[in-house]
Protein backbone atom coordinates (compact mmCIF):
# COMPACT_ATOMS: atom_id res chain seq x y z
CA UNK A 1 0.00 0.00 0.00
CA UNK A 2 1.70 3.37 -0.33
CA UNK A 3 1.86 5.63 1.80
CA UNK A 4 1.93 9.74 1.63
CA UNK A 5 4.43 12.12 3.18
CA UNK A 6 2.81 15.45 5.12
CA UNK A 7 3.64 17.62 2.17
CA UNK A 8 2.85 15.19 -0.53
CA UNK A 9 -0.78 14.84 0.99
CA UNK A 10 -1.39 18.33 2.21
CA UNK A 11 -0.87 18.84 -2.23
CA UNK A 12 -3.02 16.20 -2.82
CA UNK A 13 -5.81 17.92 -0.60
CA UNK A 14 -5.39 21.37 -1.60
CA UNK A 15 -3.52 22.33 1.50
CA UNK A 16 -1.02 23.60 3.22
CA UNK A 17 1.98 21.16 4.86
CA UNK A 18 0.97 23.49 8.05
CA UNK A 19 -2.60 22.42 8.23
CA UNK A 20 -2.35 18.83 7.21
CA UNK A 21 0.43 18.41 10.04
CA UNK A 22 -2.31 20.01 12.62
CA UNK A 23 -5.02 17.80 11.09
CA UNK A 24 -2.74 15.12 12.16
CA UNK A 25 -1.87 16.63 15.39
CA UNK A 26 -5.43 16.68 16.11
CA UNK A 27 -6.14 13.34 15.13
CA UNK A 28 -8.47 13.40 12.05
CA UNK A 29 -5.97 11.53 9.90
CA UNK A 30 -3.93 8.88 11.16
CA UNK A 31 0.01 8.56 10.88
CA UNK A 32 3.20 6.46 11.45
CA UNK A 33 6.37 6.87 10.62
CA UNK A 34 9.01 5.32 8.64
CA UNK A 35 12.36 3.92 9.61
CA UNK A 36 13.80 7.40 8.79
CA UNK A 37 11.51 9.14 11.31
CA UNK A 38 9.25 10.49 8.64
CA UNK A 39 5.64 10.71 9.61
CA UNK A 40 3.78 9.21 6.81
CA UNK A 41 -0.35 8.66 6.04
CA UNK A 42 -1.57 5.61 4.56
CA UNK A 43 -3.18 6.02 1.09
CA UNK A 44 -6.48 4.16 2.19
CA UNK A 45 -6.45 6.40 5.24
CA UNK A 46 -5.96 9.60 2.85
CA UNK A 47 -8.51 8.52 0.24
CA UNK A 48 -11.51 8.21 3.54
CA UNK A 49 -10.05 11.33 4.81
CA UNK A 50 -10.21 13.27 1.59
CA UNK A 51 -13.37 11.97 0.83
CA UNK A 52 -14.52 13.33 4.32
CA UNK A 53 -12.73 16.42 3.77
CA UNK A 54 -14.96 16.81 0.41
CA UNK A 55 -17.77 16.57 1.87
CA UNK A 56 -17.45 19.71 4.81
CA UNK A 57 -16.03 21.50 1.71
CA UNK A 58 -19.25 21.31 -0.16
CA UNK A 59 -21.40 22.64 2.84
CA UNK A 60 -19.05 25.46 3.10
CA UNK A 61 -19.75 28.27 0.96
CA UNK A 62 -16.55 30.02 1.04
CA UNK A 63 -15.10 27.07 -1.08
CA UNK A 64 -12.78 28.12 -3.92
CA UNK A 65 -13.82 25.98 -7.50
CA UNK A 66 -11.49 26.17 -10.38
CA UNK A 67 -11.85 25.56 -14.09
CA UNK A 68 -13.46 22.19 -14.69
CA UNK A 69 -10.94 22.39 -18.07
CA UNK A 70 -8.16 21.91 -15.57
CA UNK A 71 -6.16 19.33 -13.91
CA UNK A 72 -7.15 17.75 -10.90
CA UNK A 73 -4.31 16.39 -8.66
CA UNK A 74 -5.78 13.74 -6.09
CA UNK A 75 -6.52 10.71 -4.50
CA UNK A 76 -8.22 7.48 -5.90
CA UNK A 77 -11.25 6.87 -3.65
CA UNK A 78 -13.01 4.17 -5.16
CA UNK A 79 -12.59 1.71 -8.23
CA UNK A 80 -15.19 -0.37 -8.97
CA UNK A 81 -14.88 -3.12 -11.96
CA UNK A 82 -17.74 -4.58 -14.02
CA UNK A 83 -16.70 -7.36 -16.74
CA UNK A 84 -16.13 -5.07 -19.35
CA UNK A 85 -16.31 -1.26 -17.41
CA UNK A 86 -15.26 0.26 -14.99
CA UNK A 87 -15.78 3.33 -12.41
CA UNK A 88 -12.76 4.78 -10.43
CA UNK A 89 -13.97 8.05 -7.93
CA UNK A 90 -10.98 10.82 -7.43
CA UNK A 91 -11.26 13.44 -4.57
CA UNK A 92 -9.38 16.03 -5.48
CA UNK A 93 -9.70 18.34 -2.59
CA UNK A 94 -12.90 19.45 -2.86
CA UNK A 95 -13.80 18.01 -6.17
CA UNK A 96 -15.21 14.66 -6.71
CA UNK A 97 -14.66 13.11 -9.74
CA UNK A 98 -15.89 10.32 -11.44
CA UNK A 99 -14.51 8.39 -14.76
CA UNK A 100 -15.86 5.72 -16.71
CA UNK A 101 -13.22 3.72 -18.70
CA UNK A 102 -12.67 0.03 -19.67
CA UNK A 103 -11.78 -3.20 -16.73
CA UNK A 104 -8.36 -3.84 -18.68
CA UNK A 105 -7.04 0.06 -18.71
CA UNK A 106 -7.74 -0.02 -14.67
CA UNK A 107 -6.01 -3.23 -14.49
CA UNK A 108 -2.91 -2.24 -16.60
CA UNK A 109 -2.59 0.70 -14.81
CA UNK A 110 -2.94 -0.81 -11.88
CA UNK A 111 -5.16 2.01 -10.56
CA UNK A 112 -6.40 1.38 -6.41
CA UNK A 113 -7.78 3.25 -4.11
CA UNK A 114 -5.55 5.12 -2.41
CA UNK A 115 -2.98 5.92 -5.53
CA UNK A 116 -2.41 9.13 -6.43
CA UNK A 117 -3.80 10.10 -9.76
CA UNK A 118 -4.55 13.41 -12.16
CA UNK A 119 -7.75 13.75 -13.29
CA UNK A 120 -8.25 15.69 -16.86
CA UNK A 121 -11.58 17.05 -17.76
CA UNK A 122 -12.07 18.62 -20.85
CA UNK A 123 -16.22 18.89 -21.90
CA UNK A 124 -17.87 15.61 -20.41
CA UNK A 125 -14.36 13.47 -20.33
CA UNK A 126 -12.40 12.41 -17.32
CA UNK A 127 -9.10 11.32 -18.48
CA UNK A 128 -6.79 10.06 -15.51
CA UNK A 129 -3.01 10.04 -15.16
CA UNK A 130 -0.68 8.01 -12.72
CA UNK A 131 2.49 9.71 -11.92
Amino acid sequence: MQSYTIGQAARLLGVSPDTARRWADAGRVATHRDESGRRLIDGRDLAAFSVELGRQTEDDEEATYTSARNAFPGIITAVKLGDVAAQVEIQAGPHRLVSLLTREAVEELGLTVGMQATARVKSTSVHIDTP
